[in-house]
């Protein structure tokens, strides 16, 4: 009974170690200086270096001594570092602190390039300036040693899925590219392949006023569609950064400032059209406002970061122009204050559309950037839409709340464009801090918990970033528990890295501790992997990772993001 056990373990070490033999004579690492794209694109041959078959008795006897020195285990399922996938990645598990997200590749065959040139014909381009273009997010610290092969450019679902068939064949990882305005290293290429930009899928399919919905293409911006919209009296409700685009903001599962009274993306999203790891094209549901018909699978493609498909459509549900609205702002003497105020107007049923918490520090910055004078002490800043005399109403009641909470200084506007200006001055927050450290980079927390310890939260943040060395500002979203931390830092600088690491992994942890999360709106990524183990359980991640290798078996949709390294199962 023991010998089929042992020859069965026996035969299962020897495979592994075999494929990791076979696969490491062509897998190897690469910095971003190698550009072996396009030397194959120049006539070059792929090194073809074959095994010796003088090692199989090395494999055996390695495969036996596996087994005597771990019976029972079985590495396939067991230890990531076992398996021959190449595209595991290094970077993200419990416990790292790495900044700079290592990758391993092979290189890009000829046959594929040739079949890339078939199907976008001049949409693509090995140049080496867009390809580093692609392999660096706009606005995040994030990096990766290696950067794409190949960018493409499609013009159609149908192209998508041709790109997705040939890369599935030649087993060549894919990073599905939008707006490029993510900030966890959602689109960095750590182990080169193909980066399909969507830039040129960008139509407006169809529009149904009289049904409140929009049918897009994924590389429409939010800002176009609702310069587009605005005719019809209709918008689409969800404001992340400028220059978001529909496809990213479903992948990242983004909301906004909005979110508090409309909710996030996944509350906004009626069906998509996704091609799968091999291929295929699936359709999650149809245009109906609900439905309980099957499993959700608009809900579980939008947060998936394109690990699992790449979005080619996307139906969207649209909301009203409001009649009328009021901005209000009010100033505290703590952040303690603020987001006690935004708790209490919360709880008071009223239907706020918008509360934004600026910490002191934040509003200086706004006032070198903008050349204001705001006060520069915590700041809440307010909307109020409905009818003139609701809208009234609601504001006379908020001021209310801030006055018996420490609240002065609160001034309304009703003016189209002051109005504008205010919230024009909070979306630019980002950049405004960058006034206050010009060559620094900024890592941003998105940690949000339940709406009742929003302020402890805020308080305990607000300790260790005031004691901090670096210059750091505070930002929420304080209807919905979501609060952002912009941290300025030197890269150059190994104990500002440090210390920008140290206050990041504070907050996330503080929130865990109040059953919060790490990530709020902006998604995992690279840069969140090492949290979720914590934040969900093993098991949940060994189920996510499950769901992965059923609709990518092959590992090529966007491979080394949202599921750390050290999960198997």
């Amino acid at each position: 009974m023991a010998f089929p056990s042992w020859f069965s373990r026996f035969s299962s070490s020897s495979r592994i170690i075999f494929r990791a033999i076979r696969s490491s004579s062509v897998h190897h690492f690469r910095t971003q200086d190698t550009c072996s794209a396009e030397a194959l694109n120049s006539g070059g041959k792929i090194p073809l270096l074959s095994w010796s078959s003088s090692l199989i008795p090395l494999a055996v006897a390695l495969s036996a001594g596996s087994i005597a020195f771990d019976i029972g285990r079985n590495p396939a399922r067991c230890d990531a570092a076992a398996t021959d996938d190449y595209r595991g990645g290094t970077v993200g598990g419990k416990g790292t602190t790495d900044l700079v997200v290592e990758g391993y590749r092979k290189d890009v065959p000829l046959e594929l390039i040739d079949e890339l040139k078939t199907i976008c014909g001049e949409s693509m381009t090995l140049d080496y300036d867009e390809r580093h273009l692609h392999g660096k997010p706009q606005n995040s610290f994030h990096k990766a040693v290696n950067i794409p092969d190949i960018v493409v450019f499609p013009r159609s679902e149908d192209e998508v899925s041709k790109i997705v068939q040939c890369c599935n064949k030649h087993k060549v990882s894919i990073v599905p590219y939008g707006g490029a305005t993510s900030l966890e290293g959602h689109t960095l290429s750590p182990h080169g392949g193909v980066c399909i930009d969507m830039s040129l899928m960008k139509h407006v399919k169809a529009l149904h006023v009289e049904d409140m919905d929009v049918v897009v293409e994924p590389g429409i911006g939010w800002m176009e569609l609702n310069e587009y919209l605005e005719p019809y009296g209709l918008f689409f409700p969800l404001d992340p950064g400028p220059g978001a685009t529909i496809g990213g903001m479903c992948a990242t599962r983004c909301s906004g400032s909005l979110a508090v009274r409309y909710g996030t993306m996944r509350d906004n999203v009626i069906n998509l059209k996704v091609v799968l790891g091999n291929g295929d094209v699936v359709k999650t549901g149809s245009r109906a406002r609900k439905s309980a018909a099957g499993y959700d699978l608009t809900r579980l493609v939008i947060g998936s970061e394109g690990t699992l498909g790449v979005i080619t459509e996307v139906t969207l549900r649209l909301q009203k122009i409001p009649q009328y609205s009021v901005v209000a702002m009010c100033n505290f003497p703590t952040v303690k204050d603020a987001a006690d105020v935004a708790i209490a107007t919360m709880l008071s049923g009223i239907q706020v559309s918008r509360v934004e918490l600026l910490d002191e520090v934040q509003v200086k910055a706004i006032n070198i950037a903008n050349g204001k004078n705001l006060p520069e002490v915590p700041t809440l800043m307010f909307e109020f839409i409905g009818t003139e005399a609701y809208s009234h109403e609601q504001t006379l009641i908020v001021q209310k709340i801030a006055s018996e909470h420490n609240g002065s200084d609160f001034v309304f506007a009703e003016d189209p464009e002051a109005k504008k200006e205010l919230w024009k001055i909070r979306k630019e927050a980002l950049w405004a801090c960058f006034t206050l450290a010009p060559s620094f980079e900024a890592m941003i927390s998105d940690v949000c918990v339940p709406l009742s310890r929003l302020g402890e939260l805020i308080s305990r943040s607000k300790q260790e970033l005031d004691a901090s060395p670096l210059v750091c500002t505070v930002i929420a979203h304080a209807g919905d528990g979501n609060f952002h931390t912009l941290i300025l830092f030197d890269p150059n600088q190994e104990e500002h890295m440090r210390e920008a690491e140290r206050l990041n992994h504070f907050m996330v942890h503080a929130a865990l501790s109040m059953e919060g999360t790490c990530t709020g709106e902006h998604g995992v990524g690279t840069g969140k992997m090492k949290y979720l183990e914590k934040e969900f359980g093993i098991e949940a991640l060994r189920t996510m990772k499950r769901i992965k290798a059923v609709l990518d078996p092959n590992n090529i949709m966007n491979p080394g993001k949202l599921i750390p390294p050290h999960v198997c199962f």
